[in-house]
C-alpha cells in the first residue's frame, strides 16, 4: 500500500477516459441506459439472467456510528452506487437493536452490521429468528476494550491487572458489550475469560449502543467497555477512559462488521444485491488506497448525518496511531483495515462458525448445531466470489482461515464442537 497515492473518486478502479461516457449512460435512468452500461463493464456474467439492470435502485443501508461504517458511507458519498446502477440511502440508527429489527421487518435493505448480530438472528438466538445472509466483510481490527480512568488509577490496565484489582476489591464490576451475539459482547467475553475471570459468575455484562458508552462510563455506569472506533479513542480524549486492549491484539485480522441482509432481500433483489455489494467494494478499495483518502473518509464520517463527532476522533486509529490514555503511543499495522488487497472482503465460513462457537461457550444455545452448514446457509461464498472475480479482486482458495487468538489457542473451523467445549472458562 503506498499511504501517498491518493485516488481520486473518478478514477479510482476504471480508465478516467471512460468516464463521461458512463455517467451519460446513468443520467438516461433507462433501464436499458443501465443494461447496456453494465455490459461495457463486462458485469454481465454476474446479474441475474434476463436483465442486467438492478431491480430495486433505491437500497436503505442502515449504520450505527462507527468508524467502521466508512465505506457504505463512502460508496454514496463518492458516487460509486450511481456507477452501478443504484442509488444507496445510508440510515442512521440507534441501537443494534433497532437494526435487527428493521432488517427482520424489512424496513432496511441491508446493514452495516454485526457479524454476531446476522448469525443470532439467522438462528433465533439474537430475538425473532429469519434467514439472513453475511455478503462480505466490511472491516477486520479496529475496536477496542476499554477500562475507566477509575480503574486504571487503582492498576487495572490490562486483563492480568484487571483480575488483581478485582481479586482485590470484591464488588459487582460491569462491563457493557453493544448486542448480546455480536462482535463486542464476544471479545469482551474471550478478554475477560482470557485474564482468568469469568463473564458470567465474575462480572455483570450490559449491553448499550456504541455512541451511548462514552456517556455511559462518564457517570460511572460500568467500569469497561468493548466498543468500534471512535469512541475508545473518545473516552481518553474525554479523560475517562484508557486503552487496555485493541481487538487486533485479541486477534490479528478478525473479521469485525458485515454487509447483512436477509435472504429474502438476497433472493428477491440479486442484481441489485450485487450492484450494492460493488459499490461497496469499490469504497473499501478506495478508503484503503492511500493516507489522503483515510484523512477525507475521516472527514466524511465525523460529520453530523454519520458519526457526528470531531475528525481528531477518528483519524489517529485508522492511520493505525495509538495511545492509550496512559502516556503509552504506538504504531499498529493491524489497524482497522476495508480493503487491504481484498483480504478483508471475503467471507470466511470459519469466521461465521467462531462466532457460533462462542454462542454456544457462553449459553446462548444449548446443544452444538451443524457449525458448517450454518456457516455455508449465511456465509454468500460463491456470490462475493463472482462479484469480487467481476472486479479483479483477488479471493483465497479456501473459505476456512486459521489464527491463534490471544490466549493461543488456535481456531480452525476444523472441529468447532471440540473448540467450544474445550475452554477451562465457559458456561
Amino acid at each position: 500500500m503506498n499511504d501517498h497515492s491518493a485516488i481520486a473518486p473518478e478514477t479510482a478502479a476504471t480508465p478516467a477516459a471512460d468516464n463521461a461516457s458512463r455517467r451519460d449512460f446513468l443520467k438516461k435512468g433507462t433501464a436499458i441506459g443501465a443494461a447496456t452500461f453494465f455490459s461495457t463493464l463486462g458485469h454481465s456474467g454476474v446479474w441475474a439472467a434476463g436483465s442486467d439492470a438492478p431491480e430495486k435502485t433505491e437500497v436503505k443501508i442502515g449504520f450505527i456510528p462507527l468508524t467502521d461504517c466508512a465505506s457504505v458511507v463512502m460508496a454514496n458519498v463518492l458516487g460509486f452506487d450511481k456507477k452501478y446502477g443504484v442509488t444507496i440511502v445510508p440510515t442512521k440508527e440507534a441501537s443494534w437493536a433497532g437494526v435487527r429489527d428493521k432488517l427482520v421487518s424489512g424496513e432496511l435493505d441491508m446493514a452495516h452490521v454485526l457479524y454476531g448480530l446476522i448469525y443470532g438472528v439467522h438462528m433465533g438466538t439474537a430475538g425473532p429468528k429469519k434467514d439472513m445472509a453475511v455478503l462480505m466483510n466490511i472491516n477486520n481490527n479496529g475496536q477496542a476494550i476499554s477500562l475507566s480512568k477509575a480503574l486504571a488509577d487503582k492498576g487495572a490496565v490490562d486483563g492480568p491487572s484487571l483480575a488483581k484489582v478485582m481479586a482485590a476489591n470484591p464488588r459487582e464490576y460491569t462491563f457493557a458489550g453493544t448486542f448480546p451475539t455480536g462482535t463486542h459482547a464476544m471479545w469482551m467475553h474471550y478478554w475477560l475469560a482470557a485474564a482468568g475471570i469469568n463473564p458470567l459468575s465474575g462480572a455483570k455484562l450490559i449491553t448499550v449502543p456504541p455512541p451511548q458508552m462514552v456517556a455511559n462510563m462518564r457517570v460511572g455506569n460500568m467500569d469497561g467497555f468493548c466498543v468500534g472506533e471512535p469512541w475508545n479513542h473518545r473516552a481518553i480524549m474525554d479523560g475517562i477512559g484508557i486503552t487496555a486492549n485493541t481487538t487486533q491484539d485479541l486477534w490479528k485480522d478478525h473479521p469485525e462488521k458485515v454487509l447483512g441482509t436477509s435472504a429474502e432481500f438476497m433472493k428477491k433483489y440479486p442484481n441489485t444485491t450485487r450492484a450494492v455489494m460493488m459499490a461497496v467494494l469499490e469504497a473499501s478499495r478506495w478508503i484503503d488506497a492511500g493516507l489522503q483518502n483515510k484523512l477525507k473518509m475521516a472527514e466524511t464520517v465525523a460529520q453530523k448525518a454519520y458519526i457526528n463527532t470531531g475528525v481528531d476522533a477518528i483519524n489517529q486509529r485508522i492511520l493505525g496511531r495509538y495511545q492509550n490514555g496512559l502516556g503509552k503511543t504506538w504504531d499498529d499495522p493491524n489497524h482497522m483495515k476495508f480493503f487491504n488487497d481484498g483480504k478483508v472482503n471475503f467471507p470466511y465460513l470459519s469466521d461465521g462458525m467462531w462466532f457460533v462457537t462462542q454462542h454456544k461457550r457462553w449459553g446462548l444455545i444449548k446443544s452444538h448445531p451443524d457449525y458448517l452448514a450454518i456457516a455455508k446457509q449465511v456465509n454468500q461464498v460463491d456470490l462475493y466470489k463472482s462479484v469480487a472475480s467481476a472486479m479483479g479482486i483477488s479471493v483465497p482458495k479456501d473459505p476456512m482461515r486459521s489464527s491463534k487468538l490471544m490466549d493461543g489457542v488456535v481456531w480452525d473451523g476444523k472441529d468447532p464442537a471440540k473448540y467450544a467445549d474445550g475452554f477451562a472458562i465457559k458456561a
